[in-house]
């Protein structure tokens, strides 16, 4: 599906969901609301409105430099991976991505996408770029055969390599699945080992993003970083109560790779 009807501001809000499940017992599924950024790095960065900042301290603000190898050009980075993987030059005309805003000068982004579109507007190729909460990354270059666009219809399996949970194994492997509307984000990746594993959605509708809506943005969720990390720890407590084996993060931790 072509997306030329994405935002020429460059800039949209996901006002989405996002739901976690265990594929095996014990069972423990919940879902919380969550706000992401969508934004165009290229060719043209879409601009922020008042009051978001970029690059800086702010309420609410977009930093470069939160992502990729964390020295600023992460757009330059998203690019060297996705033809590293071999996507030609022809697939990243425009270059989107989706990540959770710096709110009172924190983040914390368990996954962001880099979304690459070509001239016609269709999404070549999405790189995941995922974080866990010991400061490590790594990021999964995703894509069909032959770079065709992704529909939404495609499953999109990678080999797992990256300790997030420490009630996951390193094995396996993920399925991704990208729908890409007009209006609407669907996400879904899947961690299939054998039996075992879990489910994770993110879903939503694209709002304007003007400075209405950021300063909405700032009231609505104010401690929205700081409450994904609670979450995190609240739900590892629960898995902990309910007996499930907790795996230590490797020694050393999973380099930052493209995989």
């Amino acid at each position: 599906m072509g997306l030329k009807a994405w935002p020429a501001s460059g800039r949209a809000l996901l006002k989405a969901a996002t739901y976690h499940a265990r594929r095996d017992g014990p069972k423990n599924p919940f879902v919380y609301n969550v706000d992401y950024l969508l934004l165009r790095m290229r060719p043209t960065p879409g601009l922020l409105p008042w009051p978001m900042n970029r690059g800086r301290f702010g309420l609410l603000s977009f930093r470069e430099r939160d992502h990729g190898d964390r020295s600023g050009g992460a757009t330059d980075w998203a690019r060297k991976q996705a033809t590293a993987c071999g996507l030609p030059e022809t697939a990243m005309a425009t270059l989107w991505l989706l990540t959770q805003p710096r709110r009172f000068g924190y983040v914390f982004n368990p996954v962001s996408f880099w979304i690459f579109q070509d001239a016609a507007g269709d999404v070549r190729a999405v790189l995941a770029e995922v974080n866990n909460t010991y400061g490590d990354r790594h990021s999964y270059f995703c894509a069909t055969e032959a770079f065709a666009p992704i529909d939404g219809n495609q499953r999109i399996v990678r080999p797992k390599r990256f300790h997030v949970s420490p009630f996951q194994e390193i094995t396996g492997d993920y399925a991704f699945k990208f729908s890409f509307g007009e209006d609407r984000i669907a996400i879904e990746i899947q961690h299939r080992h054998g039996a075992g594993g879990m489910v994770a959605t993110l879903e939503g509708v694209l709002k304007p993003l003007d400075a209405a809506a950021a300063a909405k943005l700032i009231f609505r969720r104010p401690f929205s970083a700081f409450r994904v990390i609670g979450l995190i720890h609240w739900q590892a407590l629960r898995l902990a109560i309910k007996g499930v084996p907790f795996r230590r993060r490797p020694t050393p931790p999973t380099e930052d790779v493209t995989g």
